[in-house]
């Protein structure tokens, strides 16, 4: 059974923040963020949906309204979250071209969850620049939303990459 997080402010208690990220599979997103220096946490789950206590097969029919989430404990003193904006436009299409499930209540569509009205103003402003830069063909659809909800994804989902790569090298030759 899931557990819900509730993830309006981070608890700064150990100097570190939180950010959160949505933009097709989590699992992209998450490995992404993980090789970033400064970065000391990441899980992976689901926001913005209606649906109590989602599970993956909730949320990938798209019925459910929440978005394949990555949330991200970091060190500012080390990374800055301008700098985990750009890692998240880096690693995902925010024009929602690459995955039909990246329309508006998507499971895969573009957010950035704001966590203080700092977060908010720089995600807004990177957004601003990035439709004004011309850098794609097609409307740039990333949106900018409080952080709610966050329902942590179930636990085969978490670190996948991390978990699959250690599959493999432990499998004979």
């Amino acid at each position: 059974m899931n557990k819900s997080v509730s993830m309006q402010t981070p608890d700064d208690s150990d100097g570190y923040e939180v950010a959160s990220f949505s933009g097709g599979p989590f699992w992209d997103l998450e490995a992404a963020f993980r090789r970033v220096e400064g970065v000391v946490s990441t899980a992976t789950g689901y926001s913005g949906g209606t649906t109590q206590e989602p599970c993956y097969s909730d949320v990938s029919t798209g019925k459910s309204g929440h978005a394949e989430t990555v949330i991200v404990g970091f060190d500012p003193a080390i990374v800055t979250y301008r700098d985990l904006l750009e890692v998240f436009i880096a690693a995902h299409d925010p024009t929602g071209r690459e995955y039909e499930e990246a329309g508006p209540g998507g499971p895969y569509r573009s957010v950035i969850w704001s966590h203080t009205s700092s977060q908010e103003s720089e995600a807004k402003a990177v957004c601003a620049e990035l439709r004004a830069s011309g850098r794609y063909d097609s409307p740039v659809m990333t949106t900018v939303e409080p952080a709610g909800r966050f329902w942590p994804a179930e636990e085969h989902h978490q670190q996948y990459y991390e978990k699959l790569a250690r599959y493999f090298a432990a499998r004979p030759q």
